[in-house]
């Protein structure tokens, strides 16, 4: 959590080491709400993905999320084998293994969010309704310039 005893009385420098301590809760908390049902980020990642942006060939999806292929080929076959999602063959323009989402996979998805949404209701469970809103428009404010500045994907919620 955030060290209170960091010893900088700048509130720029305290800013930037608050929203550190946030993302790395953040981080922790969805990464263990997922292991308990067995999957991990980029499980989530895959399945986000496929489901916003359809079929994707195993190597586009790689590409697309920024993820090695051997990484993004080993979620995949965690997932077939759970059914979340399946694969075809198709030869257009060669030969491509197309990966899609499945109905099961839609719902585990649904899930994983659901899980999503608690973490957010535990961190920010101090915060009124109107202060979350703030909180969240003034965060895609913050994440808006650090896409522009390179430093980080840019958010898409």
């Amino acid at each position: 959590m955030y060290d209170r005893g960091s010893g900088s009385s700048s509130p720029s420098e305290q800013t930037v080491h608050l929203l550190a301590a946030a993302g790395k809760a953040v981080d922790a908390l969805m990464t263990e709400r997922l292991r308990a049902v067995g999957s991990s980020p980029l499980h989530r990642s895959v399945l986000t993905t496929l489901a916003e942006r359809g079929p994707h060939a195993r190597r586009d999806l790689a590409a697309q999320m920024d993820v090695p292929l051997a990484g993004v080929s080993r979620v995949i076959r965690d997932l077939l084998a759970q059914g979340l999602v399946q694969d075809m063959v198709v030869n257009i323009g060669g030969r491509h293994e197309v990966v899609t989402l499945t109905p099961t996979g839609a719902a585990a998805l649904t899930a994983m969010q659901d899980g999503m949404n608690a973490v957010q209701d535990v961190l920010l469970a101090s915060l009124t309704k109107g202060e979350r809103t703030q909180l969240h428009y003034l965060l895609r404010r913050v994440c808006a310039t650090a896409a522009r500045l390179g430093a980080v994907p840019s958010a898409s919620s």
